[in-house]
């Protein structure tokens, strides 16, 4: 890493890891078991994978940045992904939350290189003003490379969010490049809308955006402390990485997983966790409405994609690329066309979109899955 000031080149010696996992069930009827929200193509004609992946190879060539995806979706992954190396794309036998995920690319990460500092991101979230972004990146990558420490990527909330995790932050214990790097006292997940408030007025809490890194070597000591019986399965991986036997002892090693966050499993319990306050925008992307923040909006207010007549409606989403939709006198509405289904919902609801996909679960109506 270079000298403290502005940055000469884009160039991180370190390695992103993509995490594209999980079906996006708030984001039915265009994400299905089969095509899940990181395929789609929300945010532009690309998907957000392909968006996050483009993000980071401004910081991180190609051959260093890993993706983990699921059996179900990893040749999708990798045609959308024609940039990255094939045997950069990590495919889990089973999904069983992050920790599992980021301990799997940790391995391959400290078998190139025992020192790397890995850059963990997730493959669904947005992300604005990308220089700030990378920036953050940088530094946050400069403070990982200097010792056992774990740095997560707070944000600062714009609004009393109860959908986030929040991280309250202490002392200042570096400053680099004129960026300062907190300690991190506590870990807070999605609170009650209260206290959401009480988070925002305070000043010393901000939004996890689940963006960390760290080294390799450190997470994985980390996960050893913390998650015993994780960090034997990834020792039984670890000795067969490499080799024919490796997706074998995977998939035996997954089935015996505890699914487990790497929040709840190791940070939420290191002394190690420092933050940087993030300068960029930033948003998970977690439901129809998240979507209709982020967007670009007309004079009434509404997100429209697709031929929408409108007659004194507003503020509402309107998603419709094959069908004509009429929208009369309404107001704070979700309209999502695919296929074979059409969702109608209230704007401010759409996180119980999910319960669409529970019902059609129960209903064993799986075509619609």
């Amino acid at each position: 890493m270079k000298s403290e000031g502005v940055i000469e080149e884009r160039n991180m010696n370190g390695y992103a890891v993509i995490m594209a996992g999980g079906k996006g069930t708030r984001f039915w009827p265009r994400s299905r078991e089969s095509h899940p929200k990181h395929l789609l193509d929300i945010l532009s004609p690309k998907s957000i994978l392909r968006e996050t992946t483009d993000r980071i190879r401004s910081l991180i060539p190609p051959e260093r940045i890993l993706v983990v995806t699921g059996r179900l979706h990893s040749e999708k992954v990798r045609r959308d992904l024609e940039c990255i190396p094939p045997r950069n794309i990590l495919v889990e036998p089973e999904g069983k939350n992050t920790a599992p995920c980021i301990g799997l690319a940790a391995l391959h990460v400290r078998k190139e290189d025992p020192e790397g500092v890995m850059v963990v991101l997730s493959a669904d979230h947005f992300i604005g003003k990308e220089d700030s972004f990378l920036k953050d990146i940088y530094v946050a990558g400069e403070m990982a490379g200097r010792g056992p420490c774990l740095v997560a990527l707070g944000v600062e909330p714009t609004r009393a969010e109860t959908g986030y995790g929040y991280l309250e932050v202490g002392d200042e214990v570096a400053a680099i490049r004129r960026k300062k790097i907190y300690r991190v006292k506590s870990f807070h997940e999605k609170p009650a809308a209260e206290k959401a408030r009480e988070f925002v007025q305070n000043g010393r809490f901000f939004w996890n955006s689940g963006i960390f890194v760290w080294k390799a070597s450190t997470i994985l000591a980390a996960i050893e402390r913390f998650l015993p019986d994780l960090h034997e399965g990834l020792k039984e991986i670890g000795r067969v990485l490499g080799t024919p036997k490796e997706d074998d002892v995977v998939k035996d090693v997954y089935k015996g997983l505890e699914p487990i966050s790497i929040d709840h499993g190791v940070m939420e319990k290191s002394p190690d966790v420092l933050m940087l306050k993030g300068t960029f925008q930033w948003s998970d992307v977690g439901s129809w409405d998240a979507l209709w923040e982020i967007r670009g909006k007309d004079e009434w207010g509404n997100v429209i994609a697709g031929e929408v007549i409108n007659v004194r409606s507003r503020n509402s989403f309107v998603h419709s690329p094959k069908k004509l939709v009429a929208i009369v006198d309404v107001e704070d509405l979700i309209v999502v066309e695919d296929d074979d289904s059409l969702l109608v919902c209230r704007r401010g609801s759409s996180q119980r979109v999910k319960e669409v996909v529970e019902a059609l679960e129960k209903k064993e109506l799986k075509r619609y899955l």
